[in-house]
């Protein structure tokens, strides 16, 4: 295969492995280390294994991360189970909203709505579980779009021999 074609997939990747940081749909840093592992052996590149393995790390701290951060911070700011329960079902039913970011926006209204069954008479402490689940995700999504980017930066700054 044409080394320049191998290029223009890694650098495709790379950027749809960002914007799958943030986008449930697409599997984010999986496609940016598929990215720069075609990179480093499908172009033969000179790029060091320490990157392969310092990316192979921060992806897989990532994967864990993503799923630990937002439910400690709800669980820091007074979520429940419930709360947890509904952040995936509206995860799942905004996904398939047509709206924009509707799997976000399905997120908060999960979590609202699950602490709400469990204890109806307290909104405060339900839209302190929203909260938290907010900065969880940004956390955990602020995270993963480093590394993304970090990888991106590595992979292109080597194509132009400068790394």
């Amino acid at each position: 295969m044409d080394i320049y074609l191998l290029n223009i997939v890694c650098i495709v990747l790379l950027i749809l492995g960002i914007i799958g940081t943030v986008l449930p749909v697409l599997p984010g840093l999986v496609l940016s280390i598929a990215g720069v592992l075609i990179y480093k052996f499908g172009t033969d590149a000179d790029l060091s294994m320490v990157y392969i393995y310092i990316f192979a790390l921060l992806t897989i701290a990532s994967v864990v991360l993503n799923y630990t951060i937002p439910a400690k911070t709800t669980k820091k700011y007074g979520g429940t189970t419930w709360g947890s329960i509904g952040s995936v079902i509206g995860t799942i039913v905004g996904f398939f909203i047509p709206i924009p970011l509707g799997f976000l926006i399905g997120m908060f209204a999960g979590v609202l709505v699950g602490e709400l069954l469990h204890d109806r008479n307290d909104m405060k402490k339900a839209i302190n579980s929203t909260k938290g689940a907010l900065i969880g995700f940004i956390y955990g999504t602020g995270f993963s779009i480093m590394v993304g980017i970090a990888m991106l930066t590595v992979v292109v700054l080597n194509m132009m021999n400068i790394i």
